[in-house]
């Protein structure tokens, strides 16, 4: 009868219910209520909390974008972007990151970086980090055909940037230093030299 009640399912009393019993019914369905009205007015709040917050930390990354300036733009938050970025922090060097990946939005945030999610390749997306107030671009996303595409259109956009551009095969270097990049860096080889 309990769960009839607070269910609402309304089946009607299974046996004749005397004077304490409906008594007991109608607390029971008040309490059952109220129940459900405060967890449905918890769910909401934090519905609520969570889209308020969503609206400012956006307002409050697109003024601290706006206002940057004299910083290192990194393209690709991978592996090599994680630890490009980890050392500028350490040195206090203002930072943007762009990536395409919305797994890195939490990190970031998480360690107050400033980025925008999208892909570098863009034309609008450089504009939209600063390019003309930045200082440098380091270019690590995977790809050596984005990174070679990034470098052109940021060359095109800003033609006194110091650009930075990793390389995964070595026959794109002088391709890249051709696009426009100032100086190209071969992981593998680093990381081969270093190992020997």
């Amino acid at each position: 009868m309990t769960i009839i009640t607070i269910t609402t399912v309304g089946y009607g009393e299974i046996r004749d219910v005397d004077e304490p019993g409906r008594i007991f019914t109608i607390f029971l369905i008040f309490m059952g209520m109220g129940i459900i009205a405060y967890t449905l007015g918890m769910v909401a709040q934090t519905m609520a909390e969570l889209q308020v917050k969503s609206i400012f930390g956006r307002r409050r990354l697109g003024l601290e974008i706006k206002s940057i300036k004299d910083h290192y733009i990194l393209c690709g938050y991978g592996r090599m972007g994680k630890i490009v970025s980890h050392e500028l922090k350490v040195k206090r060097i203002p930072l943007l990151v762009i990536d395409n990946n919305l797994g890195s939005k939490e990190h970031l945030e998480h360690l107050d970086i400033p980025y925008i999610i999208d892909d570098a390749t863009s034309e609008e997306v450089p504009v939209e980090a600063g390019i003309e107030r930045a200082k440098a671009l380091v270019s690590l996303v995977t790809s050596d055909a984005d990174n070679l595409f990034i470098t052109m259109t940021v060359r095109g956009l800003n033609p006194s940037l110091f650009i930075l551009a990793r390389e995964d095969e070595e026959s794109t270097e002088k391709k890249l230093l051709r696009a426009g990049a100032n100086r190209v860096v071969l992981p593998c080889l680093i990381g081969g030299q270093k190992i020997a």
